[in-house]
């Protein structure tokens, strides 16, 4: 999958327990590592802007891109 989840590289630099970011956002510590492991399909938009706000960061800096051109083949339609 070309989405890179980089949560763990905010979580070493703003020094912060995975465990208290998800006391502070309000998920389950096992949410939290399924998103950070990328084994999740999808992530709310409200729980992202909690993660940004605790962590004072934005989502860029917790999801990474690689482009891909086989990727557009696989796509579905809007």
């Amino acid at each position: 999958m070309p989405i890179r989840v980089t949560l763990d590289e905010v979580i070493t630099r703003k020094r912060i327990k995975a465990r208290d970011l998800a006391a502070e956002v309000g998920i389950s510590e096992t949410q939290l590592s399924l998103f950070r492991s990328g084994k999740v399909k999808g992530i709310r938009f409200r729980t992202l802007a909690k993660m940004c706000a605790v962590l004072q960061c934005q989502p860029a800096d917790l999801l990474g891109y690689d482009f891909d051109p086989n990727d557009l083949a696989d796509a579905e339609p809007d």
